[in-house]
């Protein structure tokens, strides 16, 4: 274990060679490795992983919501997996003020963080520092916006928020919800919010992949995570007490295999449309992250390595 002289050698080490305290993003659709390339980058820089997965947090979806295994970590440390319970509602909010308090936490034992996720919000809440309001629940207006269609609520938070409804899963009423609690709440869509830069430089890496690789990646995942027991998941958080309900608000894989087993849809209609809103989610992500000109997309390790051996110059 390191004592205190070591840690604070790893932080002087670190800011001496780096000039400030520094921090690589990895981003890009889901199903395209970005945490095994993480891993990798880790070991070979002293880093340590932050999750930015808006499904990763909850306590007990592993398989349906991609955890990478602890085999797979190779010793890494990965932060914020498991922070939350599935029974209650975890905000943008509170893994914002998480994800910086880990990352100064890596600063100061003198390791370098990867942030590393799909979920644009969650990244862009800490890479941009977006101040985002603590809206409390308005159970009345969620009441109303409960009996609106999820397409209805779409459309609206399109009219209010557009840039939101970019990143948001267009047929998962949990989050419209709330996307349009927090717009309705202040007043103000999300490109609005002041934002506080981050005070230490970032790299940001984008995964790409064309849309036929995306394909079968999802395709392939998919049949991996029915064999490592995903249907078996979800019956186990339905015994520990979520509803159906709760469990098709997190969306994709948990909202068709829910439906499956209320026996709402047959089992190839549920690998249908988990393939089919998956690769439709994935194609939004790209959307999102494209726009973003400090990206430096990468095809392959090399690539990345060579970024993030420049950027530690």
């Amino acid at each position: 274990m390191e004592n205190v002289s070591e840690r604070e050698e790893g932080r002087n080490t670190l800011k001496k060679l780096y000039g400030m305290y520094p921090l690589i993003v990895i981003v890009g659709p889901t199903a395209s490795g970005k945490s095994s390339l993480a891993v990798r980058l880790a070991r070979e820089s002293n880093g340590e992983i932050i999750s930015a997965d808006s499904r990763q947090v909850y306590q007990g979806m592993d398989v349906g919501s991609g955890k990478i295994p602890k085999q797979q970590r190779m010793g890494i440390p990965h932060h914020l997996l498991d922070v939350a319970s599935p029974k209650r509602r975890f905000t943008v909010a509170q893994y914002q003020k998480l994800a910086l308090q880990i990352i100064r936490q890596v600063h100061k034992r003198g390791k370098l963080p990867l942030l590393v996720g799909g979920s644009p919000f969650y990244v862009y809440s800490v890479v941009d520092g977006i101040q985002i309001p603590e809206v409390k629940p308005n159970l009345k207006l969620r009441a109303r916006l409960e009996r609106l269609r999820s397409d209805e609520l779409y459309r609206k938070l399109q009219q209010l928020d557009p840039q939101r409804a970019k990143t948001i899963e267009q047929k998962n009423p949990r989050r419209l919800i709330r996307a349009l609690e927090i717009v309705l709440g202040t007043k103000k869509p999300v490109p609005s919010l002041r934002k506080n830069p981050l005070p230490y430089p970032a790299l940001l890496l984008g995964i790409y992949k064309s849309n036929e690789e995306l394909k079968k990646l999802i395709a392939k995942r998919l049949e991996l995570r029915l064999h490592k027991g995903m249907i078996a998941e979800v019956k186990k958080l339905k015994e520990s007490g979520l509803s159906w309900k709760r469990l098709e608000e997190f969306g994709l894989e948990y909202r068709f295999v829910a439906q499956y087993l209320q026996r709402k849809i047959s089992r190839q209609e549920m690998l249908n449309s988990i393939q089919r809103e998956t690769e439709h989610f994935a194609r939004r992500q790209m959307a999102w992250f494209k726009k973003d000109q400090r990206i430096c997309w990468i095809k392959n390790d090399d690539e990345a390595r060579i970024l993030v051996k420049k950027f530690l110059k």
